[in-house]
């Protein structure tokens, strides 16, 4: 029997209206904030990732499902979708145009890495990116609409914050946790010796429990921000602080991409185990460029869906539409007629063998139907139909006109 990839999972029954809940939910809250819906291919150059996640980052390391194609082209499957959302900006040159883009999207991501409960190797993401507007402002609108999504699908979360600087304070940080790194070089993993060469703020984003317990002491970075970027991160707390949204500050915050600056951020849930973070994001203002665009400053997030599908609060399943049965074979036309007609205003589900009255009315409540109608001989004759309201338990019969 050929089964499905490791890591890769089907989604059926219970989890399928979970995940068209979330996207719907979703979906509406980022309209409501004015962003417009993009899709971007699964399928990329590799250049385009190495030059924007980084080369230094574990997602172009060790986990892109990267090949060469027929054409003898570079490819891979895509591992995140900012990257492919920034080129599709610059190739239709909507960064030459100017003014501000807001863009939504979902879809598949694929990463090589060991599967485990959230984690999987295909899995599926909700994203917003908005270009064009350098103002901290946008930043706390896009975690205010974060905020929204989580609220409206009963997601308790907690929102961890940190500022990451920009060109004017991040070299001479980057010079402090370095001669930190160096002084401790001994101590810290294999993975956080290579950072150290390629993108040392990096290490600060290490999952070896040993180098967490030493970067506690390492140089923070909040503490030697530019008075610009200390504003702007002064700002964004008192933003949130004015419309309620609670936050807590994580010094060691740095997200796990290389292109993020200024403002970083998490949403962490305290009920899913050791994968707490169910999406983040932050400011990459200098990405459009880094990807051969004019300067554009961004912000975005991504929501990882599978980390929180057990998180949703379903609302309560409420029975809608119709189960049309047939009583006698000479039925099953009128039937269908009837329910083809039916559908322009209804969901209708039908059953194509004709049954009993129990029969059918047992096949409605399996499909929650709202309304269970019959048609046999005798309403082929009268002309008429049989509705049982199922939540109600009212029954009545009427004019085929009228149904």
């Amino acid at each position: 029997m050929i089964k499905s990839l490791r890591g890769m999972n089907d989604i059926l029954s219970e989890d399928y209206e979970r995940f068209t809940y979330f996207i719907n939910t979703a979906t509406d809250v980022a309209q409501k904030y004015g962003f417009h819906f993009i899709e971007t291919p699964l399928l990329e150059e590799t250049a385009l990732f190495k030059r924007s996640v980084g080369e230094s980052s574990d997602i172009v390391g060790k986990e892109m499902y990267q090949f060469i194609d027929k054409g003898k082209n570079d490819v891979c499957l895509r591992p995140e979708g900012t990257a492919g959302v920034v080129r599709a900006f610059i190739q239709k040159k909507l960064d030459k145009a100017g003014g501000v883009h807001r863009f939504f999207y979902h879809g598949s991501m694929f990463r090589y890495e060991r599967p485990q409960k959230g984690r999987l190797r295909q899995f599926h993401q909700f994203g917003v990116e908005s270009f064009g507007i350098d103002s901290v402002y946008e930043d706390a609108t896009i975690i205010m609409m974060l905020s929204d999504i989580l609220k409206k699908l009963g997601i308790d979360y907690r929102l961890q914050l940190n500022s990451l600087g920009d060109n004017n304070c991040m070299p001479q940080y980057r010079t402090k946790l370095i001669n930190f790194i160096k002084k401790n070089k001994n101590k810290i993993c294999e993975d956080c010796v290579k950072r150290l060469d390629a993108n040392p703020i990096r290490v600060l984003d290490c999952k070896n429990k040993k180098c967490q317990k030493l970067y506690i002491n390492a140089p923070k970075l909040l503490q030697n921000l530019c008075n610009s970027c200390d504003d702007n991160f002064s700002t964004l707390k008192k933003i949130l602080d004015n419309n309620n949204i609670n936050y807590e500050i994580d010094t060691n915050l740095v997200r796990g991409l290389d292109y993020y600056s200024k403002t970083a951020f998490e949403f962490v849930s305290d009920e899913i185990g050791s994968q707490s973070a169910i999406a983040g994001g932050g400011r990459y203002d200098k990405l459009v460029e880094f990807l051969d665009g004019r300067s554009t400053p961004a912000v975005g997030f991504a929501i990882g869906i599978e980390r929180l599908m057990e998180l949703i609060k379903m609302p309560e399943n409420l029975r809608n539409g119709y189960f049309i049965g047939a009583m006698d074979e000479e039925a099953i036309d009128l039937m269908v007629k009837l329910a083809h007609k039916k559908r322009k205003n209804d969901k209708v589900i039908i059953d194509y063998k004709a049954k009993n009255l129990q029969k059918h009315l047992k096949a409605a409540d399996k499909v929650n139907a709202k309304f269970c109608a019959i048609v046999g001989l005798n309403e082929i004759k009268n002309g008429t139909i049989w509705i049982k309201n199922l939540e109600t338990k009212t029954e009545k019969i009427i004019k085929l006109g009228e149904f």
